[in-house]
């Protein structure tokens, strides 16, 4: 080694190193500059810098190899293939690069990011996208009416001008749902666009007088603050026809994103040539939205008369058919279940529309929650909402769609793969954030899932779905009563009659509201909190006196209720009769059972629950929720057998929302349980499934 220095020394190899080093350094600037100017695909830059590193080498080997006595030459054929190397080590690189070629035409499959677009072929149909300058955010327009009603006109033309920038595959557009709690005309844009992350944003202003109407836009650079754009479009209710899609064509040529021959004529089409039409389509529009938040009966069917006048005034109005059929298929997923008679008029309409426009994306979008709400259809609803995405590359209730198939599937790792994508157009989505939340839950990544459902109630702090998933986090997580009556304390109502739909495990009876105090075994306490309860209908006056029997047999308390639960055995069997599907009913039935001693009717009507709602069918909240139901029945009903091996099942899997190590420690409801040997050898084994 002491010889070696001095030799190094000698042939100058260290000199040549660094002066290498700031060549490469200097030339590496110079690539960056010209990359930013002229726009180079990203890929340029780090191929640039394998080749430099190539060279690295081969220049030490040279120093050393002509280093005598300092005097370094290179001949003209060393020159020769030193070039030849370093090209050849650059084609090395740029084929093996990990990162899809920027720019290419010739790929096929799966989607490959281009500069914040997506390149896409037939076959692909989950497109994602990154930050550039084309991508961009449509703020709530400001409605500058003087009428204050003429608000839906102004939101009405935020979402088809929105509507239409999803159709562009080269654009990233954010939804509605994470700009909709933005000012009209903000002053933090780069702020904003830094939330969004989009380099652009559009600004919008509407004001309607009689059949008058005044549309002002403006899309603005978020870094720059510069203005890309402004118009404005004077129009009559008659000739606004048309205006959302020549905002669009403006926009992108605006961002310079070329459009496909498919797209350009997506973009200039017009729903309707019918004004009055129009007109009341965007109110539907407006109601639609407000369902969307309160999940009530009432305002449902407000959006699904406006749809059906538009459809009475212009029965060719393809996406008035769309939006009902969805409209209609919302009520019966989150409000009340549609009959068969109705469910098949839904379909019906929903094919009026595909069959006036077979590439209407609103259209597709409804068949497949059609067909996943309506008869749980995974496979054809999956292939609908891929080709939503075709259709319309940054659908949020697309990507939404498989991501809640795919949980309800148990491919619990590929549905956070998809929120995540649906994330990077909805980054603002408060209830999407909760989603994820739940999906951490179930897959027990109790940590993870407290920062997520934090986060979606700080987005929405009205989120009541992120509120149940938190408080059951910190209870079965946790074991933490005081942070589960925290995550509580802002909830706005109960919700008996939609919790209760569930059925199964014994907390969507009990409430959630309640429940913390059953956990810490306050019994007398949480049956005082349901003196509270809002109960308006005699379904859920039935339902607030099942959990008060619930209450009480886990509370070793059945005695005292035996006369009331006798009198509500031939009521609740009268509505079961009546709806002999439904969960809510036969999780009633089966806890009254109980009370008055008929063990075994109760254990066949929790496994009837599983029968209904399979785990096969659903992995997610339904199947697991219906083997908690009936471990719990099971217990209280001297079958222990059958209720540990529902446990070991559920913790076999990820199904943390119904079932922990940490509940079955100290969750009252378990205690049945607590002096067989086999329970505490599966509390001490501590074993549970995690991730998925």
């Amino acid at each position: 080694m002491s010889a070696f220095l001095p030799r190094l020394r000698e042939r100058k190899v260290v000199q040549w190193a660094v002066a290498y080093a700031a060549g490469a350094w200097v030339l590496l600037q110079v690539l960056s500059l010209l990359a930013g100017t002229y726009e180079w695909p990203p890929n340029a830059m780090r191929i640039a810098v394998g080749v430099v590193a190539i060279g690295f080498p081969v220049a030490l080997v040279l120093a050393w190899y002509h280093g005598e006595h300092g005097a370094q030459r290179a001949s003209g054929t060393e020159v020769l293939i030193i070039a030849l190397l370093l090209a050849i080590g650059g084609g090395v690189i740029w084929r093996f690069a990990p990162s899809a070629k920027m720019g290419s035409e010739s790929f096929s499959g799966s989607s490959a990011v281009v500069q914040g677009r997506t390149r896409r072929t037939e076959n692909d149909s989950d497109p994602i996208f990154v930050s550039d300058h084309r991508s961009i955010a449509v703020l709530p327009f400001e409605n500058l009416s003087d009428e204050k009603a003429n608000a839906y006109f102004a939101s009405g033309m935020q979402d088809m001008i929105l509507t239409k920038l999803a159709a562009i595959a080269e654009l990233k557009v954010i939804s509605r749902t994470s700009t909709e709690k933005y000012a009209s005309h903000p002053d933090n844009l780069k702020s904003i666009g830094s939330q969004l992350g989009v380099g652009t944003i559009l600004e919008g202003s509407v004001q309607k007088s009689g059949d008058q109407v005044l549309i002002n836009v403006q899309l603005i650079d978020t870094a720059s603050d510069k203005h890309l754009w402004a118009e404005a479009y004077p129009r009559t209710l008659e000739n606004i026809f048309g205006v959302e899609g020549e905002v669009a064509q403006k926009i992108a040529d605006a961002l310079k994103a070329k459009l496909t021959p498919a797209e350009s004529a997506s973009v200039a089409s017009q729903p309707t040539r019918n004004s009055a039409a129009y007109d009341v389509f965007l109110k539907a529009e407006y109601e639609l939205q407000e369902a969307g938040s309160t999940w009530r009966q009432e305002t449902f069917l407000a959006a699904d008369a406006d749809y059906e006048k538009a459809i009475a005034l212009d029965p060719g109005f393809a996406l008035a058919h769309a939006k009902l059929g969805y409209s209609r298929m919302r009520r019966h997923w989150y409000a009340t279940p549609l009959s068969e008679a109705e469910l098949a008029a839904a379909k019906a309409t929903i094919e009026r529309a595909l069959a006036l426009s077979p590439d209407l994306p609103e259209a597709h979008l409804a068949l497949a929650y059609y067909l996943y709400w309506g008869y749980r259809r995974y496979d054809d609803a999956v292939a609908e909402f891929q080709r939503t995405l075709q259709l319309e590359p940054s659908s949020v209730e697309a990507l939404a769609g498989l991501a809640y198939i795919a949980r309800r599937e148990g491919r619990w790792l590929q549905s956070l793969d998809y929120m995540d994508r649906a994330l990077a157009i909805s980054p603002r989505d408060g209830q999407l954030h909760g989603e994820k939340g739940n999906n951490l839950v179930y897959m027990r990544r109790y940590q993870e899932a407290d920062r997520q459902l934090k986060l979606a109630l700080e987005l929405d702090p009205t989120d009541a779905n992120a509120k149940d998933q938190l408080l059951v986090t910190r209870l079965y997580g946790f074991g933490d009563v005081d942070g589960a009556r925290q995550a509580y304390r802002l909830r706005p109502d109960w919700r008996i009659a939609s919790e209760a739909t569930l059925g199964g495990d014994v907390l969507n009876l009990i409430n959630p509201h309640a429940y913390p105090d059953v956990f810490e075994r306050h019994f007398d306490a949480a049956l005082a909190t349901w003196d509270s309860a809002p109960a308006d209908t005699e379904g859920e006056r039935l339902a607030a006196r099942s959990a008060r029997v619930a209450i009480r047999i886990i509370a070793g308390q059945r005695e005292a209720v035996r006369t009331e639960c006798e009198g509500l055995v031939p009521i609740l069997e009268g509505e079961l009769a009546r709806q002999p599907e439904s969960l809510s009913l036969i999780q009633q039935l089966a806890w009254v059972n109980l009370c008055v001693g008929r063990n075994a009717e109760a254990i066949e009507l929790a496994r009837r629950s599983v029968a209904l709602m399979p785990i096969e069918k659903d992995a997610y909240n339904y199947g697991t929720n219906s083997i908690v139901g009936l471990a719990q029945i099971a217990a209280h009903a001297g079958a222990p057998d059958e209720s540990l091996k529902a446990i070991r099942q559920l913790l076999s899997i990820p199904a943390g929302g119904v079932i922990s190590i940490e509940r079955l420690k100290l969750d009252p409801v378990w205690d049945p349980l607590r002096s067989d040997p086999r329970f505490e050898a599966l509390l001490k084994a501590n074993v549970e499934h995690v991730g998925g």
